[in-house]
């Protein structure tokens, strides 16, 4: 795949997260930063050398600043369209217990859902190497659909190569009501990622072996199937290659499925065979869950290396 400029749009809100384990009932101490799936995604290529821009809307206030400053700190070539009538979402995440999180969105009528197709500049898409969406972005408004759509269609008229990640939400719709939607942009990728339940979304009871079979009868040619600890499968024509999981002490989960397209999208970017392309995913995921925060484990060439030579004690399954 030729070198060039990976694109991607969706909302990132402001992040708050309790830095003690409990309820938010009793929490004392709040840590503000950033966080959504798209710029997850972004924040993890520009750590591993890859060029790459965001397009979102903000509100027209400090946190709307704090969410562009710190995706423009990590790297990424932000477009922020700034929303005056339009407040920047929140979401909250607070550590019921050691062993779970619970994440609280603030995002109802938000600037970053108001994103359309007419804040898409003209040679975004068409000079990128590949555009990046998911499904989130869709499932917010009317308008963020219609933005999702037309990105991945004008990419198609280009020969950019859509990835698509599920990323399914049931805060914001039902599997039922989601389902078309979603099918929708799987149907128009190249690549598309998810966990086994998300390929049930799309093709209810199908396996994710089947459910690459008819996205590949659709037109996508690559399907990839997280699978946490466990490691991924990745269906691409009749071949099916798996790589196995990391095994680690997990502080934060949320945003490893981030890390792991990521991961993934740079392996193929720089054209390494599917196997290595997996691993370098698998390391990612697994990298992403050592510290709090949705991106901030994102690792940059060095330490992606320092963990697969094992510098990083890690114990493959």
């Amino acid at each position: 795949m030729s070198a060039g400029t990976v694109v991607t749009l969706g909302e990132t809100m402001a992040l708050v997260r309790a830095t003690e384990i409990g309820s938010l009932r009793h929490a004392h101490g709040m840590a503000l930063g950033i966080g959504g799936a798209e710029t997850n995604v972004a924040i993890g290529l520009a750590r591993l050398g890859v060029a790459v821009s965001w397009l979102g809307r903000v509100g027209d206030d400090s946190l709307g600043e704090r969410v562009a400053r710190e995706i423009r700190a990590e790297g990424v070539d932000v477009r922020a369209v700034v929303d005056a009538d339009a407040a920047t979402g929140l979401m909250v995440k607070e550590r019921p217990s050691v062993a779970s999180t619970a994440v609280h969105y603030y995002r109802a009528r938000s600037a970053g859902s108001r994103v359309s197709a007419s804040d898409l500049p003209d040679g975004w898409i068409e000079d990128a190497a590949l555009l990046h969406v998911t499904g989130i972005t869709p499932l917010l408004s009317t308008a963020a659909h219609a933005a999702v759509v037309a990105a991945c269609d004008r990419a198609r008229s280009a020969g950019v190569p859509v990835s698509f990640d599920i990323n399914y939400r049931s805060a914001l719709a039902s599997a039922d009501a989601a389902r078309p939607v979603l099918r929708e942009i799987a149907e128009r990728a190249d690549i598309v990622f998810g966990g086994e339940d998300e390929f049930a979304i799309l093709y209810p009871g199908a396996s994710a072996a089947e459910a690459a079979a008819l996205l590949r009868d659709a037109g996508c040619a690559t399907t990839v199937v997280k699978q946490g600890p466990a490691g991924a499968t990745v269906f691409a024509g009749e071949a099916a290659v798996e790589s196995p999981g990391f095994v680690i002490q997990a502080i934060d989960t949320v945003g490893a499925g981030d890390a792991f397209v990521a991961g993934y999208l740079s392996g193929l970017l720089e054209e390494l065979d599917l196997a290595e392309t997996l691993r370098r995913a698998n390391a990612c995921g697994a990298m992403a869950c050592l510290v709090p925060g949705d991106w901030e484990a994102a690792p940059t060439r060095r330490e992606l290396a320092r963990f697969l030579t094992g510098d990083a004690d890690p114990v493959r399954r």
